[in-house]
């Protein structure tokens, strides 16, 4: 490596990436021992860290992953993905040429299939793992990024992206800033993202989620976007059993429990009825839908019964389902 003294910001190791003055291994060192020396000072005013900590921190990211429903192919691809970053980071500690590759990455799937969820948990586990400083997660859509008039896109995006430095930024239904035609500011938002991801290496990761197909037709409207992108994670929907799975988790969560018959109910509504879980407000939106409908009409069962038991406060029933369901249909009041 050539001589270079030591830097200051994160924008300084990718400005000599850019220029060749140091390699990908350096810039990855150098990341880490910035980061380091950022955290020293805070370090003293608390005990010591040992190396199990921080491998304690990522296990219980990827722990909290294994416990969501289903999504076997994401998680394997996240656990190589921790296993691909934790040796890259060995490597160059040993002084071995490393590469840290890029993490930005599309997420294609329906709504209410784990994508913001499973982001948030990259965010997290991306910080444990010293790849991003901060680890917090800044959601944003078409709205929040494109402008009305000249230059106000640029300042909307730039703003985003300052926000979500040190962090990952998920941009959700991308493939809406690219549907505006040659003369809307969608495109000028898309130029900005890719300007950040390469100026930003090492401080920003960026997500790209939407619908499977849209988001194929993202990725061909910017070959300078799809150069840059090396990873896709694909959501699939959720089948009825899981959904039930789902419903169990969130509700044990809130201290309720389904009762044999109200299970049996919740069997028969997911796969009786395809227009609860379809459209933007499907898969596991669906169900925290039904579960927090099921849990009022549960309330209103018992509001006058002052002698309801702990079990009975605690039961979901047929009856509070297939009331949430009528209600949730505009049958019912």
């Amino acid at each position: 490596m050539a001589r270079v003294r030591q830097p200051e910001r994160m924008e300084e190791i990718s400005h000599w990436l850019r220029e060749g003055r140091i390699t990908p291994a350096d810039a990855l060192q150098m990341a880490i021992e910035l980061r380091r020396r950022r955290t020293a000072p805070r370090a003293q005013s608390r005990p010591a860290e040992t190396e199990q900590d921080p491998d304690r921190r990522v296990q219980a990211v990827i722990a909290e992953l294994e416990r969501m429903v289903g999504l076997g192919q994401v998680k394997a691809l996240v656990r190589e993905l921790q296993a691909y970053i934790a040796i890259q980071v060995r490597r160059a500690k040993a002084g071995l040429a490393s590469e840290p590759g890029s993490l930005h990455m599309i997420f294609t799937g329906n709504p209410g299939t784990g994508k913001t969820t499973v982001a948030r948990l990259l965010g997290r586990l991306f910080k444990e793992m010293g790849v991003l400083p901060k680890g917090h997660t800044v959601e944003v859509e078409r709205a929040d990024l494109v402008g009305e008039y000249i230059g106000h896109t640029a300042q909307r995006t730039r703003d985003v992206v300052r926000r979500a430095l040190g962090g990952l930024l998920l941009v959700d239904e991308a493939y809406a800033l690219a549907r505006g035609g040659e003369k809307d500011f969608g495109k000028e938002a898309i130029d900005h993202l890719v300007r950040a991801m390469e100026e930003h290496r090492g401080e920003l990761v960026v997500i790209f989620a939407g619908y499977p197909d849209e988001m194929a037709w993202f990725l061909r409207q910017n070959p300078g976007l799809r150069s840059r992108i090396a990873l896709t994670l694909h959501f699939p929907d959720y089948t009825a059993e899981e959904l039930i799975a789902i419903a169990e988790q969130m509700l044990e969560q809130r201290d309720y429990r389904l009762t044999p018959d109200g299970k049996a109910a919740l069997r028969q509504i997911l796969y009786g009825n395809p227009w609860l879980t379809a459209g933007e407000n499907g898969n596991a939106r669906a169900v925290r839908n039904l579960v927090e409908r099921a849990i009022r009409r549960q309330a209103l069962r018992l509001v006058d019964r002052s002698d309801a038991s702990r079990a009975e406060l605690m039961a979901i029933t047929r009856a509070d389902l297939e009331s949430a369901v009528a209600a949730m249909a505009g049958v019912g009041p």
